[in-house]
Formats: structure tokens, C-alpha cells, sequence
């Protein structure tokens, strides 16, 4: 499944039409899920029947498209099986009871509701929601696909503006030549990520960077006056500035993956669990920030469209335990060199790198070393192509 995301040009009323929509949305699984709350053990079929019951029984529902409520109850759906296989699978933690949605920025639409141009450059919205005709404005070359392959047209609001994503029903794997290289990756807040070749990556710290722009927004917003107009746009400034935050972090987690994964028959890295992690409220900010989760998740993605193996391992002693010759050696957060009697001393996280690529080989079966035949290491270094180790060198596109 591929997504593509266009800026939508709209005018005011357009706006409205647009919210009026979202709301219906978000009215409808709101209400699904109340139902599903009150008369425990309804199926599916219980639900969809409940929800042509509210289309007979709202006016503003009915003027909604059909397959736009059946998404929303799609949503509910997603939410259910999600607890009940927390529950089955005995998830620590709280296992995600669903819940409802007081805010909501997007509607989803199916293969009906909307038209597309025969150029392809703008879409028509055709449920009594009044939302017409929407001007794309954007890069992607929506105009190879068919029509039909388009399973999903979402709606998304953001604070600089609306955009619209078609989920197009693909294949965009690629296939490409084997390295002969694998690769263990730290990651930290010292550094991003430091990997079993020594190369560490530096953290950009993005929110650290603007966080004081940020505060000075705050403080625009708390001086207005609560339900004015003036207030309203200085919350547009300040959720402007986190988005911006939000995208320079996304966008340097995928072309890192990118790199690595281009670069590597096989990638491994922990398997941290970041939500507990954050619960240290002296390092929660500098975690979230960032953004280990986005990376890990932009590996898994590279690792499956272009065929590579990535293996997540088990983080506990990759610290601790020399890669050299597996003796404890026990060093506080604050001790950045590992230093063991067998002779090996490494900077931590490369040791930890070197251990957790031990794991993944052992898990999958590999054996070998941390360098190929010709005793030349492989590169992870952003910007890089597969062929460093000889000096040339090409710029990866960020996107995919």
C-alpha cells in the first residue's frame, strides 16, 4: 500500500464543509463505540446496523457518505480487536480500552464519495457535505495509477492547512543487489545511534533547538483572551511550530533508515520500549525527542520494500557484557568508555553495537564477522551509497 499526500488548495466555505465532515466522522464512532459499550458482545454486523440506524435517524449523518461512516466504524472495530489481543497476548501495562474522541483531524472516505479529474489534478467530493471540488497541489505522479486501484481518500488537517492522501492498493518493493555487509545499531541521546563500525551519528536535538521559539508562542497563547479570534490564530502559530518540529525529526529518522538499510544485507537494533522509557521524567523530553520509536519504524518499512532482514534483540547487558570476550564489566550511566581486563576498550554505545549485532547473527542464523571478505567495513553513514568503501559517493533521496 502506497500513500501519497497532496496540499489541498480550498477556499472558506470549503473549510467549513471540511469540519462539518470530520465532526460527522467522529460523531459516528463515538456513537458506535457507546453502543458497543452498552450491549456488550455485539458483533460486526450489530455494528454496521447500528450505524444505518443513526444515518435514518441524523439528517447531518445521512448527508455524510456511506462508506465514510462504514470507515469510522471500521475505526471502532480496529480499536476492539486491538484490546482483546493486548488482553489474549497478555500485553504489560494498560492494554488500550478504547476510548472516545473529543478532537479528530481527519475523514476517511472509501472508493466512493469522490471523482477524480481526468488530469488528476484536483478531486471532486460528490456526498451533500458540500465540500465540491478540491484543487491537489503536489509532486506525486498520481496520473500511472488507475482509478480503481485507489482503495482509501483521507481528508487530514493540519495546523498549516489541509491535505488530501489517496491510499493506492501496490506493490513498491524493490529488489536490490546484496551487500555482503551487517550492521548493529546503539541508538542514544549522546549520539542518534552509533553502530558496530564505530560510526556514530550525532543527535540534532530538533524541539531542544526550538523549544525557546516555542515557549515564546506559549506565552502568546496563555495572554489571550479564552474563545477569541486573536487567540485562535497564536494556537495556529504554536501548533505551526511543533508541526515544523514534528517533520524535520520524521524526515530525518527515514533518510537515516534509508541509508542503513540501502547499505546493510542486515540490520539489527534493540527492541526498546519507549513508552516505559519516558516515564523517567529527567530523560523523557531528550527520548521523545529524539524519536527512537520513528526510526525503528522506518527501518521495518525500508527492511520490507527493499528485502532486507532486520532483527530487534533483547537490549538487557548489551551495555555491560564485553563484544571481545562476554565478561561483565558493570559501569554506571555516567561511564561512556568501557574498559574490560581482557584488553578491549571501546566507547559504550560501540560496544553495545557490536553486541546486539552479535545477537541478531545468532538469532538468524548467520555466522561471520563484522567485516566482509576484503576486510572492508560497511557504511552507514547518511548520504552514502552501498559502494563508500571505495570512495564514491552518491546523495540517497529522502523520499520513497
Amino acid at each position: 500500500m502506497l500513500v501519497m499526500e497532496f496540499k489541498a488548495v480550498i477556499k472558506e466555505p470549503q473549510k467549513v464543509a471540511i469540519n462539518e465532515a470530520i465532526r460527522t466522522a467522529r460523531f459516528v464512532r463515538n456513537k458506535v463505540l457507546r453502543y458497543w459499550m452498552d450491549n456488550r458482545g455485539v458483533g460486526k454486523k450489530e455494528l454496521y446496523r447500528y450505524n444505518t440506524q443513526l444515518r435514518d435517524e441524523f439528517k447531518f449523518v445521512k448527508d455524510l457518505n456511506s462508506h465514510a461512516c462504514q470507515a469510522s466504524v471500521e475505526n471502532v472495530e480496529r480499536a476492539i480487536k486491538r484490546f482483546f489481543d493486548n488482553c489474549k497476548n497478555k500485553v504489560p501495562g494498560k492494554k488500550g480500552y478504547p476510548r472516545f474522541k473529543k478532537y479528530s483531524t481527519s475523514v476517511e472516505y472509501k472508493q466512493s464519495g469522490w471523482k477524480l479529474s481526468p488530469d488528476k489534478k484536483s478531486i471532486k467530493f460528490t456526498d451533500n457535505k458540500g465540500i465540491g471540488k478540491v484543487k491537489l497541489k503536489g509532486t506525486w505522479d498520481l496520473w500511472r495509477f488507475d482509478q480503481k486501484l485507489i482503495k482509501r481518500v483521507r481528508i487530514v488537517q493540519r495546523a498549516d492547512g489541509y491535505y488530501v492522501q489517496f491510499c493506492v492498493k501496490i506493490d513498491n518493493s524493490e529488489q536490490l543487489e546484496a551487500t555482503g555487509f551487517t550492521v548493529g545499531l546503539d541508538v542514544g541521546l549522546k549520539e542518534f545511534y552509533t553502530d558496530s563500525d564505530g560510526y556514530s551519528e550525532p543527535n540534532p536535538r530538533f524541539y531542544k533547538k526550538g523549544e525557546k521559539r516555542a515557549r515564546f508562542y506559549q506565552r502568546r497563547v496563555s495572554r489571550k483572551n479564552k474563545g477569541s479570534s486573536n487567540r485562535r490564530k497564536a494556537i495556529n502559530k504554536l501548533g505551526r511550530h511543533h508541526l515544523k518540529i514534528s517533520r524535520q525529526r520524521s524526515e530525518h529518522a527515514k533518510r537515516l533508515a534509508r541509508c542503513v538499510i540501502r547499505s546493510n544485507d542486515l540490520v539489527a537494533y534493540e527492541y526498546l520500549r519507549v513508552k516505559n522509557l519516558v516515564k523517567n521524567h529527567c530523560l523523557a523530553k531528550s527520548i521523545n525527542d529524539a524519536g527512537w520509536y520513528q526510526f525503528r519504524e522506518w527501518l521495518e518499512h525500508f527492511g520490507q520494500k527493499f528485502g532486507r532482514i532486520t532483527v530487534a534483540v533483547n537490549p538487557a547487558y548489551t551495555s555491560q557484557n564485553c563484544s571481545n570476550c562476554g565478561e561483565v564489566v558493570k559501569k554506571s550511566l555516567s561511564t561512556r568508555t568501557h574498559v574490560c581486563k581482557c584488553g578491549c576498550q571501546l566507547d559504550r554505545d560501540h560496544n553495545a553495537a557490536r553486541n546486539i549485532l552479535t545477537r541478531a547473527l545468532g538469532t538468524v542464523g548467520h555466522t561471520g564477522t563484522y567485516q566482509n571478505a576484503c576486510g572492508e567495513l560497511a557504511s552507514t553513514f547518511p548520504g552514502s551509497d552501498l559502494v563508500k568503501q571505495v570512495n564514491s559517493l552518491k546523495q540517497e533521496s529522502p523520499s520513497f
